[in-house]
């Protein structure tokens, strides 16, 4: 009805800062003494300024049976700029995501997109696409993401779903509402030369973060964090200070990624290092105080550097720490990853002998990419001169439950 028209004639007044000229008047009634106050008719269009208050208007609504109504509204906050999309042309590989409330539903969803794949001609801007079906449309339970780099292999994939078929770029499923998201941060060991080289490139969030994480190591570094990640620096990659900085900025950033496509964790947890990242993601540190204690931490490690290593071992906990007891002293169980897998950590040569036991005996092992004894008793050498480089930074409260991988808990809000 009216109201509702006059509320959004005025919101889009606010929004175009034009206040809009008053219909089929041509002049100000003789009745009313316009030089009394500050009310005038718009007999044209006025523009409405930008000023350090926000833009505010009054509706008003009389009913011819005596029912009144006056409405105040205010400009909303200015939305932030929306990301700048990845560059068309690249042929990087995006996902298309779907949903329906049924499984017809999600086939028919598919179908009216291969309709539009017609409509666009060849052209379809495929990022803005991937970007829009993942943050503009409601997520119902029956799911489908069709992964390519070009609107034939989108083409394709959505054909797939339409039919109820599943070729490997293409993942369905129904949506558990029962479940939650956990980010769960590793630490180090997995990293490859070459990684997040494509995601600097064509990732703006990632690369937002990145360079935030980049400036918040700078005072702790001596190397630039997207030169290293580049292949454009000179330091040595495989230094510990080095490699942990890195990996951390890494995490921080892919986590933000996964935020910017509507996921978002319930709760987190890291290991070793990956606690850094978790704090961070909880809101427990501060990117500038995470920065600080991953540089001091990883400095203070590399005296060590060179003097041990790290082993990945199937066996449960008990009968791993009855295994290593011949090498009592030398090794020790730095981690426990499952039920039936630990890491032992330990002198270089210690580890070379367990190897080769494990071997014989057909007891699936392997090193880990690690030259200095983590999570043992080595690590006592350093601890003061870690606790000094930390002096001064406070956890905060997080607004996202941040669970231990010593306790199996939840973490005190403001302990980290």
């Amino acid at each position: 009805g009216p109201p509702r028209a006059g509320c959004d004639q005025m919101v889009m007044a606010m929004r175009n800062g034009l206040l809009p000229q008053t219909l089929h008047v041509d002049e100000p009634t003789p009745h009313v003494d316009w030089e009394a106050g500050d009310v005038r008719l718009l007999t044209e269009a006025v523009d409405w300024p930008v000023t350090d208050r926000p833009r505010r208007a009054a509706v008003s609504s009389f009913g011819v049976s005596g029912t009144n109504a006056h409405t105040i509204i205010e400009q909303a906050p200015t939305a932030a700029a929306p990301v700048e999309p990845a560059v068309e042309d690249d042929p990087v590989a995006q996902p298309w995501v779907l949903s329906g409330r049924t499984e017809a539903a999600l086939r028919a969803q598919a179908a009216r997109l291969i309709s539009f794949l017609d409509e666009t001609g060849g052209q379809t801007p495929t990022t803005d696409t991937a970007y829009s079906l993942a943050t503009t449309r409601a997520a119902f339970e029956h799911r489908a993401v069709v992964v390519g780099e070009s609107t034939e292999k989108f083409r394709q994939g959505l054909a797939a779903v339409a039919d109820g078929s599943t070729p490997p770029h293409v993942v369905t499923g129904a949506a558990r509402t029962t479940g939650k998201v956990v980010f769960v941060f590793p630490g180090q060991g997995s990293q490859w030369v070459g990684m997040a080289t494509e995601l600097l490139e064509t990732s703006p969030v990632f690369r937002e973060r990145i360079t935030a994480c980049e400036r918040a190591l700078s005072p702790h570094v001596d190397w630039s964090l997207t030169e290293v990640l580049r292949g454009e620096s000179d330091v040595e990659q495989d230094r510990v200070d080095v490699l942990q900085p890195v990996l951390w900025a890494m995490t921080v950033a892919l986590a933000e990624v996964w935020r910017s496509f509507g996921v978002t964790p319930a709760a987190v947890v890291g290991h070793s290092q990956g606690e850094v990242s978790a704090a961070v993601v909880a809101g427990a540190l501060s990117l500038e105080d995470a920065a600080r204690i991953v540089a001091q931490r990883s400095l203070a490690v590399r005296e060590l550097q060179g003097r041990g290593g790290m082993a990945s071992v199937t066996l449960p906990h008990d009968e791993a720490h009855e295994l290593i007891g011949r090498w009592a002293g030398r090794l020790g169980i730095g981690a426990v990853n499952g039920p039936g897998t630990v890491v032992v950590s330990g002198d270089t040569d210690a580890l070379d002998e367990l190897l080769a036991h494990c071997e014989q005996q057909g007891i699936q092992s392997r090193k880990v990419a690690v030259d200095y004894a983590a999570h043992s008793p080595q690590i006592e050498q350093v601890e003061n001169q870690a606790r000094d480089g930390f002096a001064g930074i406070t956890p905060r409260p997080g607004a996202v439950p941040f669970y231990s991988t010593v306790t199996g808990r939840k973490l005190t809000p403001g302990v980290v």
